[in-house]
């Protein structure tokens, strides 16, 4: 099953939004901002990346500049960081099976539907 962690604030994630709906494959949207993601769904994602917790950092997000930026954090702190705070993590992200990519840009969604 594809899933795609979706903002809908976002110009981007809803570009990405708008190439599932044209590949015509099912899909299953998760906001992640109203449903926030568990550490454990967190770093299985991450995973399916084949990224380093802070890879999907916002780090231009104030509050990653007020409250982390700067500081030494172990990948377990950088998922809590995301965890604690879902506007941090970087969108969208789409997953399928056993692969995942950042839809930055949109069009790399295509790589994995």
């Amino acid at each position: 099953m594809i899933t795609i962690y979706h903002n809908p604030r976002c110009s981007k994630s809803r570009q990405g939004l708008a190439i599932l709906e044209a590949s015509n494959k099912p899909f299953e949207t998760v906001k992640y901002l109203e449903t926030p993601l568990s550490a454990s769904e967190l770093k299985a994602i991450i995973s399916k990346l084949e990224i380093k917790p802070i890879d999907l950092v916002r780090k231009n997000e104030a509050i990653w500049k007020e409250e982390f930026k700067g500081k030494e954090l172990t990948d377990d702190q950088v998922i809590e960081a995301m965890v604690t705070n879902p506007k941090l993590i970087e969108r969208p992200i789409v997953t399928n099976g056993n692969k995942a990519v950042v839809g930055r840009p949109p069009e790399s969604i295509e790589s994995i539907i």
